[in-house]
Formats: structure tokens, sequence, C-alpha cells
């Protein structure tokens, strides 16, 4: 089994690979939402440029795919599905708020393949879990982004999570590892220099009147 690159990686705009996941659909909160991802084929080489596939694993997973259409359909449309259920529940932690039992019953059925092979080994002076499972799976990616999820739900990070202040509703969520805990922004050149922009132009507005 390899080693799932799974947890915090300030390497990563978010700060999180299951935050990365939720980002995938741009304006998330807004009533425009866009979707950055299409199919099977998407998914693998997303999870590839963020580190949680290796190259490999896309390889034999893409001809896997194109021998098993339907399958790889079924597992993307599963991936999507648990995207927005985690969106949920992330965007409710932000708000201080409860989240769905829904979304929670959709994580948990993705984890259960995995449980009963779960076992403690020994890593680094220390210990870890280790998931047996197929790496090889159609299954491998959804898998490991719900692993991810686990690892940053059962964290101490979670409470770090936070999400874009955009009035437009852009909902980049992301890990606030800043000295002070008081990142507002998804990117402060994009959403917070727009909001810049915006406090400029109010303030033009009222100084005419």
């Amino acid at each position: 089994m390899q080693k799932l690159n799974i947890g915090l990686n300030l390497d990563l705009k978010s700060g999180h690979p299951v935050l990365e996941f939720t980002n995938t659909v741009s304006d998330h909160a807004s009533s425009h939402p866009r979707e950055n991802l299409f199919n099977y084929e998407d998914l693998l080489h997303w999870a590839k440029r963020v580190g949680l596939l290796r190259n490999e694993q896309v390889q034999l997973l893409t001809r896997r795919a194109a021998n098993s259409s339907a399958e790889a359909a079924a597992v993307f449309a599963k991936s999507l599905e648990l995207r927005e259920a985690l969106y949920r529940l992330f965007v409710a932690q932000t708000r201080g708020k409860s989240a769905a039992d829904a979304g929670l019953a959709i994580l948990n059925s993705v984890l259960m393949p995995l449980t009963s092979g779960a076992q403690v080994v020994r890593h680094a002076g220390g210990f870890e879990w280790d998931w047996n499972f197929d790496e090889n799976a159609l299954e491998a990616p959804l898998w490991i982004l719900a692993l991810s999820a686990v690892d940053l739900m059962t964290s101490e990070n979670l409470k770090w999570v936070g999400q874009c202040a955009d009035e437009d509703g852009c909902g980049w969520l992301f890990v606030d590892t800043s000295k002070n805990h008081s990142r507002r922004w998804c990117d402060i050149n994009d959403c917070g220099n727009r909001a810049k922009q915006r406090r400029h132009q109010q303030r033009a507005r009222s100084q005419k009147t």
C-alpha cells in the first residue's frame, strides 16, 4: 500500500487535498457555480496534480476506465456526490453550525468498504492507520478522497477551516494557517483585490453625496 499524502499540505493553495477537491467548483457559493471536472479521467489528472495519485496509477486507471467505462462513470458520479456532501459539511463548520446527517452518511458509505482491512502499524517512531485497499481499483481516487476528508475532520486543523469572504459567492475553502488566523480570501490578489476595489468605489460614491 502506498503512503497516502492526504493531510495538511502547505504547498496547496487551500492547505489540504480535500479542500482542493471541494474547490474544483468555481463560484461554489453563488447561484451560478461552474464545474471544472467533467469525467473520470479529469478526476485522475486532478488527483495526480495535487499529489493524491502517482503517475503510474493514473496511467493504469486510465486504461481500466477505458475498458470499464460504465463503472468509471459511476465512480466519478459518486465522487461528485461526495464532493458536494463534504462541501456542505465544511461550510457548516465555518459557520459554527451542525452538519446535516445526510452528508456524513454519504462519507461513511464510501468509507465502509475500507474499515474491515484497516490496521494500526508502526511508522517513524509512532503509529498510524494502514488502510488495506487496492490502490489500482477504479474506486481508489474516491477512497483516498474520503480518507483525506477524515484526516481533516478529525484533526486540530478543522477549527481553522475558513471560507472566502467574497460577496459574489466564490465559496472557496481553505485551512487558515496564517499567524493570527486572520485569512479572509481565497487569494488577496483575486477576491481580496475585488473587495478592496469595491470598498474604494463605495467611499468614492459616499464622498460625492
